[in-house]
């Protein structure tokens, strides 16, 4: 190696060293200055203490016979009822779940509307297109979940959904 490379190389190292050394020290500093600065601001922020003392909650509560139980009333958990949010007829119940796999044909469902696809499956009759609907259906050209993977709705609710699909498809 030369001179000149050697001199090139010894200049080299000590500009890396002194960038890495001026980025260390930048990371040091904004590191001491959010500890001193944020963490007292994020640590009284309301929102953020809200949110602490929601997770620390108990999971459970115990009535013990005996004592004053009142301050452990029921609540419900998760949303509001799914009840509230069932399709009014088989129409709306297609629109709502049905079309996501009938309508483009997923995981080898037929589309609905396809005559030459649902012409055989209606031959076999509405109470065969009913037990597939309501308890799933595995078959050599694809899959169907349990009421389409609806399991609130009723058994009623999926009939009227599969009559819609047939009239669709005549």
């Amino acid at each position: 190696m030369s001179k000149q490379d050697s001199h090139f190389f010894n200049n080299f190292s000590v500009v890396l060293g002194i960038l890495a050394a001026v980025t260390i020290g930048l990371f040091v500093f904004a590191r001491s200055t959010g500890v001193s600065h944020q963490l007292e601001q994020v640590t009284t922020d309301p929102r953020y203490l809200e949110s602490v003392s929601t997770r620390l909650q108990p999971v459970a509560r115990v009535a013990v016979a005996g004592q004053d139980n009142s301050a452990l009333k029921i609540e419900a958990a998760g949303p509001p009822s799914a009840a509230a949010a069932l399709p009014a007829d088989g129409t709306a119940a297609y629109e709502a779940g049905c079309v996501a796999c009938h309508g483009a044909g997923i995981a080898g469902a037929p589309k609905a509307g396809d005559k030459a696809a649902w012409g055989p499956r209606i031959a076999q009759g509405k109470d065969t297109l009913y037990t597939h609907a309501i308890n799933g259906y595995t078959g050599k050209n694809g899959m169907m979940p349990a009421k389409g993977g609806q399991a609130s709705w009723p058994d009623d609710l999926i009939k009227q959904a599969v009559d819609h699909i047939v009239d669709l498809s005549k």
